[in-house]
């Protein structure tokens, strides 16, 4: 006879520890993640830990490559990446130094405008108009790289320097080596044994053009700007913005060109004849082309506006009539855009141009999110990585030539209180300008909010901004106190002693109002 076996109990210890005394439980369940099981529902979810530099490694070229692809033929990747460049850079973020001397802060800051017009190594915009380049080369390709190029002093640049922007495919993705002096070579990048970043491995020519010919070249890190989108730690290139909506937006754009073609298979007017067959016909061997030449009716039919058709015995004509889509197109579209859009980081309305069921509320919701992810952008990759250091760059360059009033012997050493600068972002406009310009002026008359932020918000220098209005309020009075050379004489007023009294008064009669 088998012994009855006892349940096994665990011991719960309490707050006083093994002291005391213990308190049976019962045994229970144990429990896991869902998401850690492999069922049904998980089965299509990868398990193995992969990481991104290496999915870049074996996929970054044709990513970038579809990406740019979509940005170049879908209306609604096109019109995201307009949106989204108009958003991030606008007009410019623009630097505005922090040095304290008024004067020679307004030298710094003339010199640094008209290096703005110079700043393109290619000669075909400005600084500024870089930014945009750069803005659209991380939407399609996560990533910019900008190179220094320094002058000579015969080219007559005001600073010697321009920028030079490379894309994403300069860099090979599959370039990963171990050097033999404990460098290391991973997605182009050249790092230290302490990974500490040392070059970049640049094709001399881009890939794809006629003269390339795959030779590289090593640019040292300190003549390179890699201006991309950090999302995991460890990155080391950037990958496209259009990364999770790649899928979909191909896969609705091959829908709308399949919708495109039925609907064009459909406005035709097509019709079919049915004939019958002769009585000494086989129905088995018989073709249509011996059935029309039997029938002795020719085998094309044409139609034209008001034509009568005469048909022969037994014969009869079937239109054609596809299949209407149904109500359910519009509703397909508007849900996979806005998973397009969702994927794209841009508002749904931006990107399709459909107001027709967003408000007010609505509106300004999805702005302040979109507000939200673009400034973390353009503080984190834009200003940290590209702004700050081309105006470091600049500034200590504008010295060394004497393009600013700075002593070498002064700036040297000194550098960090020279180079301090905030870096203006454009300004968004208001939904509702009137509510919104009314809540600034509560907060700054509140105190909760300074002046000088309500008018960087509005992508203007508050130092520039306040000299225009001074000078504005200095012109004003100038010219309200300037007597005009075509405004009529003042009339004098008669002296009374001098003015003889009205015919009805007789003379020493009191005047009206004496």
């Amino acid at each position: 006879m088998n012994a009855v076996q006892k349940p096994r109990y665990r011991i719960a210890v309490g707050a006083e520890g093994l002291v005391g005394t213990p308190r049976l439980m019962k045994p229970q369940q144990m429990q896991a993640f869902d998401a850690g099981q492999s069922g049904r529902r998980m089965k299509a979810l990868p398990t193995a830990v992969q990481d991104i530099n290496m999915l870049m490694r074996s996929y970054g070229r044709t990513v970038v490559a579809r990406s740019r692809y979509l940005a170049r033929n879908n209306p609604q990747i096109s019109s995201a990446k307009r949106s989204y460049i108009a958003a991030l850079i606008g007009d410019g973020i623009k630097p505005s130094s922090l040095i304290t001397d008024p004067a020679l802060r307004d030298l710094i800051m003339q010199a640094w405008l008209e290096w703005t017009d110079e700043s393109d190594a290619d000669g075909l915009t400005d600084f500024y108009g870089q930014q945009s380049i750069i803005g659209g080369e991380m939407f399609d390709a996560g990533e910019c790289f900008v190179r220094f190029r320094p002058r000579l002093p015969e080219d007559g640049l005001s600073v010697p320097l321009q920028l030079q922007l490379l894309p994403s495919e300069m860099l090979n993705h599959a370039d990963n080596l171990n050097l033999p002096n404990g460098l290391i070579v991973r997605n182009g990048v050249v790092f230290s044994p302490i990974n500490k970043r040392l070059g970049y491995r640049f094709y001399r020519e881009r890939p794809g053009d006629i003269n390339f010919t795959g030779e590289i070249t090593t640019v040292p890190a300190s003549e390179v700007m890699h201006v991309f989108r950090q999302l995991e730690a460890g990155q080391v290139r950037g990958i496209p913005h259009t990364l999770s909506a790649i899928l979909r937006a191909a896969k609705l754009d091959n829908y709308d060109d399949n919708e495109s073609e039925r609907k064009a298979f459909a406005s035709a007017f097509n019709a079919f004849i049915t004939k019958p067959l002769p009585e000494d016909a086989d129905p088995v061997l018989a073709t249509g082309e011996t059935e029309a030449a039997a029938a002795g009716v020719d085998q094309g039919l044409a139609f034209e506006p008001g034509s009568v058709v005469t048909l022969a015995d037994g014969e009869e004509i079937t239109i054609s009539e596809p299949a209407d889509v149904g109500g359910n197109y519009e509703a397909y579209q508007y849900r996979a855009n806005l998973q397009v859009s969702a994927g794209a980081g841009v508002p749904y309305a931006d990107m399709t141009g459909d107001l027709r069921q967003a408000s007010y509320g609505s509106q300004r919701a999805g702005m302040l999110k979109f507000r939200r992810e673009i400034g973390a952008t353009q503080n984190h990759s834009l200003i940290f990585q590209l702004c700050r250091r081309v105006w470091q760059r600049w500034l200590g360059d504008a010295v060394l030539v004497g393009a600013v009033p700075i002593a070498p012997s002064a700036y040297v050493g000194s550098e960090p209180s020279f180079q301090k600068a905030k870096y203006i972002p454009p300004k968004w406009d208001w939904i509702d300008p009137l509510k919104d310009l009314q809540a600034e002026k509560l907060a700054v008359d509140a105190g909760f909010k300074s002046r000088s932020d309500v008018v960087e918000a509005m992508g203007v220098d508050p130092e520039e901004n306040d000299k225009r209005i001074a000078a504005d309020r200095q012109r004003e009075q100038k010219l309200i106190r300037m007597p005009s050379a075509f405004a009529p004489a003042s009339p004098q007023k008669p002296n009374n002693a001098d003015t003889p009294p009205p015919p009805d008064q007789p003379p020493g009669a009191p005047q009206n109002g004496a």
